[in-house]
């Protein structure tokens, strides 16, 4: 009987790595946003060491971060509902090294900067944002207000710093509009990120209407599936591929099987 392997853990990686993580995490000012390793390798097909390099390169970050944090500060955001695996995203997107990434749901653009870091790092790539905003009513974020609502005098990934951008293709509008538009411009998508209308039938259209678009080995992410049924579950058995949940949340991924190598 073969033995498994034991998980893979944040503790495991050197401590430049668990160093640098935990810098990112204050300089971002989110205590949640802790890496989850076996997750990175369970959807790249990484080892330790090219997931704890990567991760070592938040350090070199902690500008980014800190301005992201300092712009919500600004935006009055001093808690702020943030996608809760933003150094997965750059990790994942560094080892993937896809050519093209299609987000759709942005916000004030936490995830979306994570990705541009990585492509930039990587020197290639781009990513695909559609983001259909919704409008925060009055000056300050009212009781009952999301805190994803964009303020006033700013638009969809208004905390994105400008350095970042040149790598960006940044929509606006439904998804319903945009997503066949996109997928019928591009050669292949590497890595998916579904985080906007949380429904089971959308959850499931979209996955459905990227799938012809994925490249074999493609990662395939949905956020708050919590509030989306069976839609993820469904399309990875269809797919043959793993579901794969990053600890207990309801952040959960895939990645797209490839074709056996010829005999």
């Amino acid at each position: 009987m073969t033995a498994r392997r034991p998980p893979l853990r944040l503790e495991s990686l050197s401590a430049e790595a668990r160093e640098a993580c935990a810098r990112a995490r204050r300089a971002l000012g989110d205590r949640r946003a802790s890496p989850n390793v076996e997750w990175i390798a369970a959807l790249t097909g990484a080892n330790r060491r090219a997931i704890g390099d990567v991760l070592e390169e938040l350090e070199a970050l902690l500008p980014m971060e800190e301005e992201i944090r300092h712009r919500h500060l600004a935006a009055g955001r001093e808690s702020y509902a943030q996608i809760r695996a933003p150094f997965e995203l750059f990790a994942i997107a560094r080892l993937v090294r896809p050519e093209h990434i299609v987000e759709v749901g942005v916000s004030s653009g936490v995830s979306s900067a994570h990705f541009l870091a990585a492509l930039r790092r990587n020197r290639r790539g781009r990513l695909h944002s559609i983001d259909l905003p919704l409008r925060q009513r009055g000056p300050q974020l009212t009781r009952g207000e999301s805190s994803v609502a964009v303020p006033p005098g700013r638009e969809s990934g208004w905390a994105v710093p400008e350095r970042l951008r040149e790598r960006w293709d940044l929509r606006l509008g439904p998804s319903q509009e945009l997503l066949p538009k996109l997928g019928d411009e591009l050669t292949g998508v590497g890595l998916f990120l579904h985080d906007d209308l949380h429904t089971p039938a959308h959850l499931a259209w979209e996955l459905e209407t990227v799938r012809p678009h994925l490249l074999p080995g493609a990662v395939v992410l949905a956020d708050n599936t919590a509030w989306t049924g069976e839609a993820f579950p469904r399309f990875a058995e269809s797919t043959g591929g793993r579901l794969l949940r990053r600890g207990r949340s309801d952040l959960v991924g895939l990645r797209m099987p490839e074709p056996p190598p010829p005999l």
